[in-house]
């Protein structure tokens, strides 16, 4: 018996292979910032005194929250698993991998995408990797994510 409150079946975590978090680069901040500057500014032109100034106070900080939070998503490959925002496959499940480019992730998420993928597609970034689901319990077909890093992803995940 152990005296380990993990238990003897579970391991220590270990550092990622691969981590990445597919942010919004600092100049896709820039118009809908100046968006969010000219509605606040055209209701402060509409009333006077405290009011004018709450539009700027509320929808410059909301604007950011929004592009933040956009930008959060994660993806890593760790612990024998594959991690793409809160959703995680292990890796025993990964099937064929593929890689796509700008010009060819317009056929995987258009015509050519299955309703029950999984998807996790950042327009700022380019690349996508498209991993199959094998696992005959899981009605997801396949997973579909943006990543910067698509051959060492897939790399990873085919190893």
């Amino acid at each position: 018996m152990t005296d380990s409150p993990r238990g003897a079946a579970e391991k220590a975590p270990t550092t990622p292979l691969h981590t990445e978090r597919l942010y919004v680069t600092w100049y896709s901040w820039l118009l809908p910032m100046a968006a969010a500057g000219l509605m606040a500014a055209t209701v402060h032109l509409g009333y006077p005194g405290l009011r004018s100034w709450l539009p700027y106070v509320l929808l410059l900080p909301l604007t950011a929250l929004l592009i933040w939070r956009a930008g959060r998503a994660p993806v890593r490959v760790q612990d024998g698993e594959l991690y793409v925002g809160d959703a995680h496959l292990p890796l025993e499940f990964v099937g064929e991998v593929e890689t796509f480019d700008a010009k060819d992730k317009r056929k995987v998420l258009g015509p050519h995408l299955d309703p029950r993928a999984f998807v996790l597609h950042r327009g700022w970034v380019r690349p996508v990797v498209r991993v199959r689901v094998t696992d005959p319990a899981d009605p997801t077909p396949y997973w579909v994510f943006s990543t910067r890093h698509p051959e060492k992803v897939a790399t990873l995940l085919r190893g």
